[in-house]
């Protein structure tokens, strides 16, 4: 594929973001491009390098932050007719109340994850918390002679903290695998914004 082909691909692929951001990224490529064949490689196997425009299109469009895809989709392309204004403002009241609920079911479930490593947490901190309390009446036991009490508290608390410890792993890898389902998620709801044609 020759450079002016490769970048006509990728500036069709990257149809509908602004100008500013469309052209930043053909010049970036072209640029890219030019480097490789500086350093020795034909046209063909400069541009076979970089990769193709479906790939680089893809890319940039994850990469690129979800108000700049939104604002980049929302825009209409051409001027409306009054007819498609008048038909945007009649059926505002279903696609408006569509568009709540589904932000509002997307904050439902990331409210939903952070609850559920927020408890975790705080169930973690919660045994450690009494592991740590059980110092006092264990040094009291031992000050009033009873051992066989101090050594129910000390086998108490050193259960508790090895509970923790098992706990504090737990909650770590929970949590790391809410980050990542958040992430998903959130990537899930950006490709909605992310032209299908653009990546394949």
């Amino acid at each position: 594929m020759k450079k002016n082909d490769f970048l006509d691909e990728l500036r069709v692929r990257l149809a509908g973001l602004s100008e500013a951001d469309m052209k930043e990224s053909i010049e970036y490529y072209s640029e890219a491009i030019d480097d490789r064949m500086e350093d020795g490689l034909s046209e063909e196997e400069a541009v076979a390098a970089i990769g193709s425009p479906a790939e680089i299109a893809g890319d940039i469009l994850r990469e690129m932050p979800l108000s700049k895809l939104v604002k980049a989709r929302v825009k209409p392309q051409k001027k409306l007719s009054a007819f498609e204004i008048v038909l945007l403002i009649l059926g505002s009241p279903i696609w408006l109340s569509l568009l709540v609920a589904f932000l509002i079911v997307v904050l439902s479930v990331y409210i939903v994850i952070w609850s559920v490593a927020v408890s975790l947490w705080s169930a973690e901190t919660t045994v450690l918390a009494v592991a740590i309390a059980i110092a006092a009446p264990l040094l009291l036991s031992l000050l009033r002679g009873d051992i066989w009490a101090a050594v129910a508290l000390l086998g108490a608390g050193m259960l508790l903290f090895g509970i923790c410890i098992f706990m504090f792993f737990g909650c770590l890898y929970a949590t790391k695998g809410m980050w990542t389902l958040s992430k998903k998620i959130f990537l899930g709801v950006k490709s909605c914004f992310i032209r299908k044609d653009a990546v394949k």
